[in-house]
């Protein structure tokens, strides 16, 4: 009888480390929820989780919630992880378009088939910018340098075939430069691409609007471009089309949660996650940030995600960033 007693709680005491039950996988009403930002801090999915993890605490205040990041190649390391967790109901992963892009540029084993998609959260327009001392003062000098040496314009932005290397490649063809000779420097976050400029070490950044609109605002970078169709309110920037680049693209990012989820657990982070969307604290992040509010949950999601990567796939074997 001891045995079968000490058996049990044995069990208990293993369920409660590892957050798992008897079913393999966990209650999301009823424990901790664990947000992965896969990448280095200070970038669009690192400040996306963060202000999630407010938000999420404002719409329920009892929960604990933590973030917590893994850096490397596009999100795909994060994405390998999150395989790992199968049937676990408390985890979710930020992720969006350029992991769409990094899966397939770094020929990814594990792919977002390997994932349960929860919810689409926000679009956001990319901004190219250059250093105040830059002697580029306009999106036509960047191009004159360009068409020059391509090889001279070293351009600072996030992962390898992400939204940033998009954008660069996109741009690059419409000036009527080989996108293959585009010198791009990756990075596994936004502060590092960020660090690079304010040091002059690149000639051009391309990010998030939120991540570099307060350095043009303050004078330490200088906005070329902006990659919406319309110019951005409160930013000082023209679009990239003024500039002559016929360029239009939004980054987009959202959650998803690992495979296996039982129905009752994907409906309880569904709903958690509508709850943190409606909360107030988000969509105040939401205005402050520039974000385009695109919430999708369910099938539409799930259809979303499916036609992104066959896009993305397209785009990145056009710029031979892909075989």
């Amino acid at each position: 009888m001891r045995l079968r007693v000490f058996a049990a709680l044995a069990a208990l005491s293993l369920g409660a480390m590892t957050g798992c039950g008897a079913s393999g996988g966990t209650s999301a009403g009823a424990s901790a929820l664990r947000i992965m930002a896969p990448a280095a801090p200070g970038g669009g999915w690192d400040q996306t989780s963060r202000t999630a993890e407010q938000a999420f605490k404002s719409a329920d205040p009892q929960r604990k919630v933590e973030v917590f990041n893994v850096p490397g190649a596009g999100g795909t390391i994060g994405l390998a992880q999150l395989a790992g967790e199968k049937g676990n109901g408390n985890l979710l992963m930020t992720m969006g378009l350029v992991m769409v892009g990094a899966i397939e540029q770094n020929k990814s084993k594990v792919t977002l088939a390997e994932t349960t998609p929860i919810a689409k959260l926000t679009e956001e327009y990319e901004l190219v910018v250059v250093p105040a001392a830059s002697p580029f003062k306009s999106l036509a000098d960047l191009v004159a340098a360009w068409k020059a040496d391509p090889a001279k314009v070293s351009i600072s932005g996030g992962s390898a075939g992400g939204t940033d290397h998009i954008v660069a490649g996109l741009m690059a063809k419409a000036a009527g430069v080989d996108p293959k000779q585009v010198n791009y420097i990756a990075h596994s976050g936004g502060g590092e691409a960020l660090n690079e400029l304010l040091g002059n070490k690149v000639s051009v950044g391309i990010s998030g609007v939120a991540e570099f609109a307060e350095h043009v605002k303050s004078g330490k970078l200088r906005a070329l471009g902006v990659t919406s169709g319309e110019r951005v309110p409160g930013l000082d920037a023209p679009t990239l089309k003024e500039g002559g680049l016929d360029v239009e693209l939004a980054n987009w990012r959202g959650f998803v949660a690992p495979a296996g989820l039982s129905e009752a657990d994907k409906k309880a982070l569904t709903d958690l996650v509508t709850k943190m969307h409606d909360a107030q604290p988000w969509k105040d992040a939401v205005a402050k940030n520039g974000w385009i509010d695109s919430f999708q949950t369910g099938q539409q999601f799930t259809d979303y995600l499916a036609s992104e990567q066959t896009r993305v796939k397209a785009i990145i074997a056009e710029m031979g960033l892909v075989s």
